[in-house]
């Protein structure tokens, strides 16, 4: 059996500490703290020869070291934190998507540790010793076009198909005033391409968005969405944006 470190996280302090009595690890009625509830969880789950597995996006530091986070490149205590020596021996690189064996954090320190690498971008992370440098790659012009009209009534997809066609490996730039529906048109062309290409995959970066547009853009679409809002640092901005241009080199 295999526990995913996101679904304790996302407990709170109450429903985990529900869970650990459950599972046996915590006396019903004692209240320890949130970090050795988990903490008698990892070592519970060792015992037993169970694994707790974390997955996310990896973030290298100038440092060498780097972290595993969910879909955002802001910084939090459900980081996990990846060591050098890792990185140098599966050639990890900034934007994979890494799975493996977590611990919980030692005394001194905050983050939880990777223990094991399972997987690089869904593939075994020897494999990704062999991957080609995305700068040494190919280019070359579009061969297929992508049919974004999914309905009759939706106009501005099939006006895109007629006037603009866009095929796979394109690039695109939408040009126009603010509040004239930028967004709204690349949800739909999300949604095209997820019903005409399901093979391709979808990721989409909103930078500097209200925090509403960027839920409504999560509940619409089938893919990864990152965001920094307008609220946070231009540093968090920057972040962001370059997380997800090296999360789609992979």
């Amino acid at each position: 059996m295999k526990m995913k470190l996101l679904e304790l996280q996302e407990k709170n302090d109450e429903e985990l500490l529900d869970f650990a009595v459950e599972e046996g690890v915590v006396e019903d009625g004692a209240t320890p703290r949130r970090m050795d509830i988990l903490r008698k969880m990892f070592k519970a789950y060792s015992e037993k020869d169970e694994t707790v597995d974390a997955d996310g996006i990896l973030s290298i530091l100038n440092e060498g070291y780097g972290f595993l986070r969910q879909n955002s490149d802001q910084r939090g205590s459900g980081d996990v934190y990846v060591s050098q020596s890792q990185i140098r021996r599966f050639s990890l690189r900034p934007g994979d998507h890494v799975v493996g064996n977590v611990r919980p954090p030692k005394d001194g320190e905050r983050y939880f540790g990777l223990v094991k690498v399972g997987q690089v971008n869904d593939t075994d992370p020897d494999s990704s010793k062999q991957r080609v440098q995305f700068e040494k790659l190919t280019p070359i012009f579009p061969e297929e076009m992508i049919v974004m009209e999914t309905e009759p009534k939706q106009l501005s997809t099939r006006l895109i198909d007629m006037m603009s066609p866009v095929g796979r490996g394109q690039r695109g730039l939408i040009v126009s005033p603010p509040k004239a529906g930028k967004t709204t048109l690349l949800k739909e062309l999300a949604n095209g391409i997820t019903e005409n290409a399901p093979d391709i995959h979808i990721m989409v970066a909103l930078i500097g968005e209200r925090p509403e547009e960027v839920t409504d853009m999560k509940r619409s679409i089938k893919g990864e969405v990152y965001s920094s809002t307008f609220d946070e640092p231009v540093e968090d901005h920057c972040r962001v944006a370059e997380l997800v241009l090296e999360r789609s080199k992979r």
